[in-house]
Order: C-alpha cells, then structure tokens, then sequence
C-alpha cells in the first residue's frame, strides 16, 4: 500500500495531521484526496469463514515390475485399464479423471568395484482423480486397490467453488477492520469519518492443503472400508484498509 502524506500506522501508534498540499514536499506517489487537518489510519485485517470441502482429489497409481521393459510397460498397462474402467463404473466423469504421469525405469543390481547391473524394468502409470461426492471417496479407493492399483497419494480436499465464501470472508474482514479503527479513534479521541481507500493483500480459498503420500500394496482389499473425514476448510481474506479520522 502507498504510503499517504501522514497516516496513524498501528506499528508506530502515532496521530499526525494532514498538512495542506502546499506545506509538503513533492508526493511521489498519487493518494486519495483527504481533507485538511483530517488523521488517517492503516488497518489490517482478516475475515474468516468456513465450509466443508466438496472435492477430493486423488492419485491413484499402478506399479509393476517385469524383466524387460516391455514385459513391466504390458502388466501396467493391462492393470491400470482395469483400475480406469472401475472408475468409470463408478459414475466419475472423464473430465475428472486425467494421466498425472508414466515411468519407465531400469532396476540396477550394485556391487562393489563393479558397474551396476541391470536386474529388470518398473513401470508406473499414475492417475488424478477428482470425486466430488467426498463420501463415496473411500469406498472407490478400497475398489482401486482390488483392480490393481497399488499406490494411493491423497486425498487433496478442497471446494469446488469458492466464490461465495471469498466475499463472505471480504465482508467479514471490512467489519473487522472498521471496528479495529473505531477503537483505535475512540483511544486518540477522535471517531472515524469514512474509508479512504481498500486493498487486498492476500486471501487463502480453502484450497487443498498437501496431502501424505500413503502406498497401499495389496492384492486384494482386506482391510475395513476406508474412511474419509473432510472435516471443514477455512476461507481468509486479508484486507489493508485506510480510514480517515476527524475531531
């Protein structure tokens, strides 16, 4: 934010008066118009609400080993069109289920004073999966693993559509931020006459946090169903808002 030609800052607590333009040196930078004699002051403040998250993303993928590389790139293959058609079963969407990588790599044997010996391939496919019915989540993962999928990174829950609790969290920081002034005038005995100017510094939309990495290697799914809590996400918004203050 510009500094203006005499604020109270609420790191230094200090009331300056505005001076008529012509007392001042040359402004280096354009500020609103704020009337002689009148205080302005700095706040900063976060508004805050919060929502349960409506998306859950997930990385679903298929490991398999094999002496040549054709022989590892043919099991993944096979497996991971298995775990594709699951979820399309499922009732997910092709928008919501994309390629997020394919690895091919030699496996080395190392011995000492030796060079590293090719021992076979391992090929990987993985898949990002938005669901975004959370609930149903856990039980697609359990299916996945019963298809072939042998490694599970997530679940990334966030919302679908943030929009709405963004200019909840605005209101609620411009709420916050007139009260911090108001008290801060009523201590310098003064009151506050109306806002200058509003900028926002920063917001945080309840995106999805980093998730841990969990591998599941199993055959078959044996344990209890799988269970995901989503829980609630805070949506913030940090505004920077000048006031102006008068007798």
């Amino acid at each position: 934010m510009h500094l203006a030609p005499a604020r109270l800052s609420l790191a230094v607590l200090a009331l300056v008066p505005v001076l008529p333009a012509a007392a001042q040196s040359a402004p280096q930078t354009v500020e609103p118009m704020v009337p002689a004699g009148g205080t302005v002051l700095d706040v900063t403040a976060e508004g805050r609400t919060t929502r349960p998250p409506d998306l859950a993303t997930i990385r679903a993928g298929v490991v398999t080993q094999g002496a040549t590389a054709a022989a590892a790139l043919a099991e993944n293959a096979g497996r991971t069109a298995r775990v594709l058609a699951r979820l399309r079963r499922a009732g997910l969407a092709q928008r919501d289920i994309a390629t997020a990588s394919v690895q091919l790599q030699p496996q080395y044997r190392y011995g000492e004073n030796v060079p590293p010996v090719i021992t076979g391939y391992q090929a990987s496919n993985t898949v990002s999966v938005r669901f975004r019915d959370v609930g149903k989540a856990g039980g697609i993962l359990d299916a996945l693993v019963a298809e072939g999928a042998n490694q599970i990174d997530g679940p990334a829950l966030s919302l679908s559509d943030p929009d709405a609790a963004l200019d909840e969290a605005r209101v609620d920081a411009v709420r916050r931020a007139r009260a911090k002034a108001e008290r801060y005038a009523r201590a310098s005995g003064l009151a506050v006459r109306r806002i200058v100017s509003i900028a926002e510094a920063g917001q945080d939309a309840g995106g999805p946090d980093r998730p841990p990495v969990v591998f599941m290697r199993a055959a078959r799914a044996e344990a209890a169903d799988t269970q995901i809590a989503p829980g609630e996400k805070d949506v913030t918004v940090t505004l920077n808002v000048r006031f102006l203050l008068g007798a």
